[in-house]
């Protein structure tokens, strides 16, 4: 029997994917939870919002009123006040049973900040290469740690804490989106918050036939850039560009990220503070996994 648990809110960003939102809408208004929905309309001009409103009228609809990105989800999730916050995109939603069980773990672990879960894409339900490395991480487990120890998130497939998500600061303007997980994830930790990878929670993905991939990637360099420069001690930063320029692909998106990040360095100098030392020895214990997985000599 279905019950409704309020105890969690799925927050999702749209931005001119009307049909597909449509399509997970379907999905998550259908799932035994019940839980309240919030979809931040994030300038659309396709008449998205009119379109839920008529299909799905118990779904609350934020319009922005421009692009915000991945901000989106922080106006979202001021439209809640569940403490536990499933994160959407609109090609993504929850197996159902599987809110409940993350909310569970969030009730028995108040350490625990932010939880993703194992990403099926598709019909065929693939496995997201992500979950395969966040599944080995080198990091280590601290005791009752209620999965995988991680020092990032998949946005769009995250439970977090409302309390921790905006004591950390939630998602920011300047960063749009692409690899904005890395800067929340940071202040998160630095915050002494768990963030961890459950693979017996599911979310299925059906990756959107509209989404720019090199306007993504380039964002994603951006911002890998700048969190590099803005939260690494000089030594780590210097280290980490190089090990980006050596390894990104030489092509025209990579040099239009690198440019973006130059460029753009003025605008978001004010937002420098470099993370605690703790925090900064387990990114660095993520580079040398990196680096040794790229020789070939990591030991799964």
């Amino acid at each position: 029997m279905d019950t409704k648990d309020p105890r969690v809110a799925i927050v999702m960003i749209t931005h001119n994917r009307r049909e597909e939102l449509l399509r997970t809408l379907e999905r998550l208004t259908g799932l035994p939870e019940q839980p309240g929905i919030v979809v931040v309309d994030n300038g659309c001009t396709d008449a998205t919002a009119e379109a839920v409103a008529q299909t799905f009228p118990q779904v609350n609809v934020v319009r922005a009123g421009a692009n915000l990105g991945a901000a989106g989800r922080t106006l979202g999730a001021r439209h809640t006040d569940a403490p536990y916050l499933a994160f959407c995109d609109d090609d993504t939603w929850w197996d159902p049973g599987a809110l409940r069980r993350a909310a569970d773990l969030f009730d028995r672990h108040p350490k625990l900040a932010a939880l993703t879960g194992r990403v099926l894409i598709g019909r065929e339900e693939r496995e997201d290469p992500a979950c395969t490395e966040m599944a080995r991480s080198p990091l280590p487990r601290e005791p009752q740690m209620p999965g995988h120890p991680l020092l990032g998130f998949l946005a769009g497939a995250s439970m977090m804490r409302r309390s921790a998500f905006f004591s950390a600061g939630g998602f920011t303007a300047h960063l749009g989106i692409g690899g904005e997980e890395q800067w929340l994830a940071a202040e998160l930790a630095a915050g002494g918050w768990w963030l961890c990878y459950v693979p017996e929670i599911v979310i299925h993905h059906y990756p959107s036939t509209k989404r720019d991939a090199r306007l993504r990637r380039r964002h994603d360099l951006r911002n890998t850039l700048w969190f590099t420069w803005l939260r690494r001690p000089l030594p780590s930063a210097l280290r980490r560009t190089l090990s980006l320029a050596r390894s990104v692909p030489c092509d025209w998106v990579s040099v239009r990220g690198f440019v973006a990040a130059l460029t753009g360095l003025p605008s978001v100098w004010r937002y420098r503070h470099v993370v605690p030392p703790d925090v900064e020895l387990r990114l660095r214990l993520l580079e040398i996994d990196r680096n040794k997985e790229r020789k070939g000599s990591h030991v799964l």
